[in-house]
Parts: structure tokens; sequence; C-alpha cells
């Protein structure tokens, strides 16, 4: 007994030596190269015979101010830590993970002595001492929701903080299309002017009038048939609902509190079709004709496209017609106002996928003089736009103003009668207490990467399409944590069991695939033929992908994108190879690929599917099996002429250049979450507001149906934004 004690205390001694021996290495420099959350992360890092010495990144292509500055702020960590025994950043996990991993690779390759204890090492945290201060506005959150409403408060004279829990601001914006839902008056069809063809701009600079989209016109006239009775929900009880399908959808009436919206649109249509019809029927292709764009379509189709029947039909949900509304009109404001911050803009009306209509706008960034030198600097794309220029404003306004990053906000601090500040901890430990002396704003955004909550909560897909190994298009660190802190004060929720899937993600981590649906095709692995029209909402897609699609790489519902190298979408890369997502490839070059994706269906079908359906297109008629209502280019190649019509002679597939990405649905944007007023007071139970409480953005539910419209969620979150920074400066004057 007494050797076996003694052998055992021998290897706990030699364990614990082990254990405190200084790590060893082969010295030298190691190339290696892992998987990021865009494609590879390649890095040569090298070893004395005892320590990491340096970490220089090669190549990487995580998305900028998401996942790219892991490599600026984790490396010097890891170097000095000896080790990859690092915390992951917030809101960057996957890269964080990549890099660490590739760094442990080289480690492996220098020989490391003790694998376990270099993976272990990591840095001792350094808590500082508690920081407690008071502003007039608190706001959780730093994403685009919680920058408008920062900026508008501190423009309205308040001292504010930002409760960030990423390492980053900008949220699930910064990883948007960053396109807002938005009618522009002055790029569309104006009755008191039928036959202008420019228009004058919020900036009094005159711009081109946006010709319609094919296949508009068709849905004008089936809203002007649209039944005026109250809707009839019996109807449903013996026949199937189908979103979408606005043909079936329109004899059976519409819910009373839009009906005025609906009287006032088939006005506006009857006026656009008596200017329109005569030049159709003179020959006029509708590509030729100014769009008809309008509030009340705007309004209207929010509506239809977020009328849905739970999965059991015993539930209908749909957008509530005061807020839409204001979305809507104060949507209009939004371009002037982001314009006096730097704001720049690409003069279109776009359409993108689950939108219904051409009506979005797409911002390219910002100019804004953040060094105080009086030069303006260029910022591009979402960064610009939904963050340095409301940051600037921010930070600009007051010295006082203040960003807390890396900090997760725990709780709400209330007082029995009012809520008056939140309590926070930073990454560190270090905990903070910030006392709001008008108002907190909550402005965390979803939870659509919970999901557990998704599934716990749904009640609207059936459970099939809804596992444990589904993705998300969401940052990791949206899970609802703005919903739980809110509920715990007494705050109500609402429609917490709708949650809309994205059709456009790639099948590795399920990140946001940019990209137009009116100038692509989706292709069935199973048949190779399309199976839907692309132009549908987000919902109707991804429901049919998991109808028509295959298991693939461990995704559900896996389909194939496919559309030529020009595209109508701006800033969208076609034509490039990008690992594991996208691949350019000739039609000759398509069984191959097939073949590498363990796809069994014949090439020969889905190029007879795009011939097909580019056939329809040129001719201006519906694809034979599946129709499509906006169908804005061909996939193949082909010239233009001047009226927008094609010259079918100038065809071509084979020499055309196919963006191919296998894509599956993922979460996306959740519906539920608090019950707001349109004062973006937080109500509870009763329907009271909670004093001293408000909230912005997709925490808040009830506005988007069962189904949200692709670029209303960045015009909402910007529009109450604003409003919830206006509501606390006025309660506070009461």
């Amino acid at each position: 007994m007494k050797n076996i004690l003694y052998l055992l205390l021998a290897v706990i001694l030699v364990c614990a030596c082990k254990r405190d021996a200084p790590l060893t290495f082969k010295a030298g420099t190691y190339e290696v190269t892992t998987q990021g959350h865009n494609g590879d992360i390649r890095l040569s890092v090298t070893f004395s015979d005892s320590c990491i010495t340096d970490i220089l990144v090669l190549e990487q292509h995580e998305t900028p101010h998401v996942g790219d500055f892991v490599f600026d702020q984790l490396i010097p960590k890891i170097i000095r830590a000896n080790g990859t025994g690092i915390d992951a950043m917030t809101g960057a996990t996957v890269s964080s993970n990549a890099l660490m991993a590739a760094v442990m690779q080289a480690a492996k390759m220098a020989q490391v002595s003790d694998t376990a204890k270099f993976k272990s090492a990591g840095l001792p945290i350094q808590q500082q001492k508690p920081v407690k201060g008071t502003w007039d506005v608190v706001i959780i959150g730093g994403g685009g929701a919680g920058m408008a409403a920062a900026a508008e408060a501190a423009q309205q004279g308040n001292t504010v903080l930002i409760i960030e829990k990423n390492a980053e601001v900008g949220g699930n914006t910064l990883v948007s299309g960053g396109i807002f839902q938005s009618v522009m008056p002055y790029l569309v069809w104006d009755p008191e002017h039928p036959d202008a063809t420019t228009g004058v701009g919020y900036d009094g600079k005159t711009y081109d009038k946006v010709k319609s989209g094919p296949g508009c016109i068709k849905d004008l006239e089936t809203i002007l048939q649209w039944s005026e009775k109250p809707f009839d929900a019996a109807y449903y009880t013996k026949h199937t609902y189908e979103p979408g399908n606005i043909a079936l959808m329109a004899p059976h009436g519409i819910h009373v509190e839009y009906l005025p919206v609906l009287q006032e649109l088939k006005k506006e249509i009857t006026a656009y079709l008596a200017w329109a019809n005569p030049k159709l029927a003179s020959g006029v292709p509708e590509t030729d004709l100014t769009l008809f764009s309008t509030k009340n379509l705007h309004v209207f189709q929010t509506y239809y496209g977020g009328l849905r029947q739970s999965e059991n039909k015993r539930e209908w949900v749909y957008s509530n017609v005061n807020m839409v509304r204001q979305m809507v009109e104060q949507g209009q404001e939004l371009k002037p106002w982001l314009a006096k911050m730097g704001v720049t803009f690409l003069e279109r009306q776009i359409i993108i996928v689950g939108a219904l209509w051409f009506r979005g706008n797409k911002m390219l960034g910002a100019d804004v003089d953040t060094n105080g030198d009086g030069t303006p600097e260029h910022y591009d794309g979402n960064w610009g736009a939904y963050v340095m220029a409301p940051y600037t404003a921010f930070a600009k306004a007051n010295k006082q103003n203040c960003l807390l990053k890396s900090t997760s906000a725990t709780k709400l601090i209330e007082d029995g009668k009012r809520v008056k500040g939140v309590k926070a901890v930073m990454a560190d430990g270090t905990p903070v207490t910030a006392y709001a002396r008008k108002g907190v704003i909550i402005t965390t955004g979803g939870y659509a990467a919970n999901i557990r909550r998704v599934i716990a909560s749904n009640n609207y897909w059936n459970s099939q399409y809804l596992t444990s190994r589904m993705a998300t298009t969401n940052r990791s660190s949206l899970r609802g944590d703005g919903i739980d802190m809110a509920k715990k004060a007494g705050a109500a929720l609402t429609g917490m069991g709708w949650t809309q899937l994205m059709p456009l993600s790639y099948t590795d981590y399920g990140s946001l695939a940019f990209g137009s649906v009116s100038d692509a095709v989706f292709i069935s692995p199973r048949n190779g033929r399309r199976f839907v029209d692309e132009s549908l909402e987000r919902d109707v897609l991804s429901a049919a992908a998991f109808d028509n699609g295959i298991t693939l790489y461990g995704k559900q519902g896996a389909y194939l994108y496919i559309g030529g190298q020009e595209t109508t979408e701006p800033n969208e890369k076609r034509g490039v190879d990008v690992p594991g997502k996208q691949y350019a490839r000739k039609p000759a070059q398509l069984a191959q690929l097939l073949k590498q994706l363990n796809i069994n269906v014949s090439a020969d079908t889905i190029l007879k599917a795009i011939r097909d359906y580019d056939m329809a297109v040129m001719d201006g008629t519906q694809p034979a099996d599946v129709s499509k209502r906006y169908a804005t280019n061909t996939i193949g190649n082909v010239k233009r002429l001047k009226d927008g019509t094609y010259d079918k002679a100038t065809y071509s597939l084979d020499d055309a250049l196919l963006t191919i990405r296998p894509l599956a649905p993922a979460t996306h944007h959740t519906m539920g979450g608090l019950v707001v007023d349109e004062q973006r007071h937080v109500l509870n139970a009763s329907g009271k507001p909670i004093p001293g409480l408000y909230a912005a953005g997709e925490v808040t539910g009830g506005i988007h149906g069962g189904n949200r419209l692709g670029g209303n969620a960045l015009t909402e979150i910007l529009v109450s934004g604003r409003i919830a920074a206006t509501s606390v400066t006025r309660d506070a004057a009461k």
C-alpha cells in the first residue's frame, strides 16, 4: 500500500514539475493556415527556444470592424501570455478562435514542450477601479438603433453613455446589407408631373427618376382588386394560407385598421395606371416607365408581407398600423438627417431579397471629420454610415458623452418608482454603475443567435426545420439580454414565437450572403431546376429551400444560388472565388464543381433551367415551371437596348461567368420583443409605461408582424432610435 502511495506521489510531483517547467520550442518561423469566418487566415509565427517572438498576418478576409480587429487586439496578448489561453473577443468569437487555432498549430510545428500549458496560458485579470457616474441618457447597445438614439439624444443637448457588450460598436447593423426601405418621391412617378424624368431631391439637386421593374404593374393591378371586406380568417380554416401569393390573398379581405391605407392606395394606383396603360398599349415596355411607389404602398406591403398564420393555424399576427405608418412617414426624414452627419447615398431605388418593391436606399459611407483638423475623412459602407457618422455627432456634442465597449449590462437600477440607471461589468470584471437623470434606452437587438430560445418560443416554423444545428446571420452576442433585463423590471413581451430565417446564408457559419435575387436563380440540388419565385418574402424562400434543398455540410435546406457576373446590386462581389462560399465558373466547368460539392445532379439540367429562365426574361414572359415577379436581368450575357429591352441575338450562356453559392436558411431576425408604444416607452403587462425605460430597434416587438420585409429593419431602427431619444428629452421636460 505504501509503495502505491509513493508511486502516486511521485507521479503528482512529476506532473507538477512539468506544469511549472518553462515552455520550450524549436526556434524558427512557421507559416500556418486555418479557416476564419470569411476565408483563410494565414500567419507567420516566430518562436525562440522559450517563447513567441512575433506573429505576422499574411492573409485574412475577416469582416472589417467585426472580425478583423482581433488581430490588432489579441496578437499582442498572445505574445505576452506566450500561449492561447486568451478570452475570445465578444462579437468576434469565430475570428478570435480561428486566430488562436492557427497559433496553436504553429506551436505544435515548433514542437512545444507542453501543448496543454500553451493552450491555457493567459494573462492575469487586472480589474480597474469601479466606474460610477451619471448621465442624462444611458443607452444599452451600440448597434444601429443605439447609435441613432445616441446621436439624436446628444444633438438635443443631453449627456449620453453607451454601454456596448461587443468589443466594437455596430452590432448586427455592421453585417447587414446596409439598405433601408423608404420611397424617395423625387426618384419615382409624380402624379403632378407624370411625364417628368427628373426630380429635385432633399438636397436641392436634380436626379434622374428610376424606371419600373418588370412585374410591378401586375402587382398593382392585383392590389387594385383587393377586397375591402373584413379579413376572412374563417376561410383559412378550410383552405391553405399561402404567404406571398397575393393573388390568392386579395379576395379574402383586409384587417379593418388597414382599410383606409388600401383605399388611398387604390386611388394612387388608378391615377398611375391611367397614365401608364396608354403607353403600354403603344408598345412602351414596362421597364421604360417611371416607377410607381408611394408611402401607402410601403405601409400596405408591410402589412400583407407580415400577415402570417401560426403553424397550428390558431393564431394570426400582423403589424401594428400606427407603428408602420410612423416608420414609413419618419423614414422620409432619414436622408436629410444622415446627410447632415456626412452620410453619402447611391441615388437609386433598389430591390433586395424579401423587400417586395424597388425602394431600397443604399448608403455608400460617410465623410466625417473625426480628428478635428477641419477636413473630413471618408469611411466606407456600413461602418461609415451607421457608426462613424452618428458616433462622431455623439462624441463631438459633449465632452461628457462616453462609450464603454466590452461591457455587459447586467440589470436595470430601480427605486420602486422608475428606472434610474444600469448595472454593468467590463470584460476584466470592473463593475459599472451608470445613473440616468432622464431615462434608459434599451437597443440590444434581438435573439436570433440564441437558437435554444428561437426553438423554445417557435410557433411558426415546422419543428423539423429548426434544429440546434441551425446557423445564424447574427453576431454571437444577439441573445436577448435586453429583453431579459426589461422583463425583470416588469416589461411585457409580444410576438416571441416569430423568427425570420434568411435564405441567403452561407453553409459554413451562416453569415449573410449579400446578393440580388432579381437577377439570380435558386436551383434545387435534387433535380437541377428552379423551385421558387426568388422575389418573394424571406420566410417563403426559406420554407421552399427546406422543401427542395438537401443537407450539405450539415446544413438543412441547402440549395444553389446562381447569378451572372453582372448584377443590379451595388458593391456585390461576383465573378470571383471565395473558398467554401462562392465559385466563379464557366458553364463548361459546372459539372466538375457539382462533383466537388458532392451534388448529384446533371449540369446540363441546371444549364437548361437557366437558359429557359433567360429566354422568358428576354421575352417579357413568365418562366414555364416557376414564375417570377421581378426579374431585372438574365444570367447569361446579353446586350440591352436603350429602352431596357434585350437584344436576343447577342445572348450567350456559354460565355457567361456564373457566380455559384451553396446557401441554406439561417436565423436572421426576431419579430418578438418588448411591448412599446409609439413614443417607444416600454410597457408593462397592464399596458402602462415603465417610467424611465425606453426601447428601440429589434429588441421591441409588434412592428413587423410575422415576417419582416427586407430593408424595413434598418428604416425602423433609425426611426425608433430617434423617437426614443426625443421621448426621453420631452418626458424630462414635463
